[in-house]
């Protein structure tokens, strides 16, 4: 029996485009949190949304092992999902990546195929968004196979390539309308950063810069290179200048390069599959799209942004 005395500290909110209803996901969530063997006291039950992507959540009072027999019996579920507690769920300030988590492409892998060394250039992205290379070795390789390549190329990169995540100006949209602060942050270059932070509302996008003898590309990028603890950095920063805890920050991305500001950040959340991120993030966005990103802090579908809103 509920101790009414006691108010529930955590929530469960599972996320998925593969139920019949939100009803369905919510009935298949209380099912696995009883037969999970949590020992969990489920409380209020909410339906953050009734479209696809459908949405719910559980408050309820966990046991020290709570999350880990939830994480288990969870694992085959074709959805997103976090555990996350209740205080301070929605953040005031965001910081993302932007490729392969706002956009759904690597933009430096992008341009190599332009300069034909994508086959060179793909396996040390791989190598270095899993953390078994070092970023700025990995960085300054590749983009010295892009030397020589006409400055007009990247435009052309841009806009025949790169597609924003479905859900990605949704996102920060509905931060912003709720007062958050929504900042792109690279370790890609400019050239994209600019245009996409732009596309989907961001604050500010910060990035490295590919350096060019004004007709074609050097070979060389900017210095000091944004790596993982310029990130970290940016967080941190930015925080102290909004007078914000940590606490009350999210940071988004997909590769190992993000990692110190998903683990610092009050809510990290990692975009895809890559196993550094999967083992440290908060929660993973892997099946729904970034609104997965809002639901997990709170946020219900009427609350979202919408393009007719002035």
């Amino acid at each position: 029996m509920v101790d009414n005395k006691q108010a529930p500290t955590d929530i469960l909110v599972c996320v998925s485009t593969e139920m019949k209803d939100a009803t369905a996901l919510a009935s298949f969530t209380a099912d696995c949190v009883v037969s999970s063997g949590a020992d969990c006291q489920l409380q209020d039950l909410e339906i953050l949304s009734r479209e696809a992507p459908f949405a719910v959540e559980f408050s309820f009072i966990p046991k020290p092992d709570s999350p880990q027999k939830l994480a288990e019996k969870l694992k085959g579920f074709k959805g997103d999902w976090a555990v996350l507690p209740i205080a301070n769920r929605r953040k005031s300030l965001m910081l993302c990546d932007m490729d392969a988590t706002i956009i759904a492409q690597e933009c430096l892998d992008e341009l190599a195929q332009f300069a034909g060394v994508k086959d060179k250039v793909v396996p040390i992205t791989e190598r270095a968004m899993a953390g078994e290379m070092d970023f700025e070795e990995a960085l300054k390789t590749r983009v010295a196979m892009l030397k020589g390549m006409p400055l007009f190329a990247i435009e052309q990169c841009y806009r025949n390539r790169i597609k924003l995540n479905p859900g990605a100006e949704t996102l920060v949209r509905t931060m912003r309308k709720h007062g958050a602060m929504c900042t792109l942050i690279s370790g890609g270059f400019t050239d994209f950063a600019k245009p996409v932070g732009e596309a989907v509302g961001f604050n500010a996008s910060v990035a490295n810069t590919l350096l060019n003898d004004g007709t074609v590309l050097t070979g060389k990028v900017m210095e000091p290179i944004l790596g993982p603890k310029a990130k970290l950095d940016a967080l941190k920063s930015l925080a102290k200048s909004r007078n914000l805890d940590l606490s009350q920050t999210l940071a988004m991305g997909d590769g190992a390069n993000d990692l110190d500001m998903i683990n610092a950040a009050g809510l990290g959340i990692g975009v895809g599959t890559k196993s550094v991120i999967v083992r440290n993030a908060d929660a993973v966005i892997r099946y729904t799209d970034l609104t997965a990103a809002l639901f997990f802090q709170g946020y219900r579908r009427g609350e979202f942004w919408h393009p007719s809103d002035p």
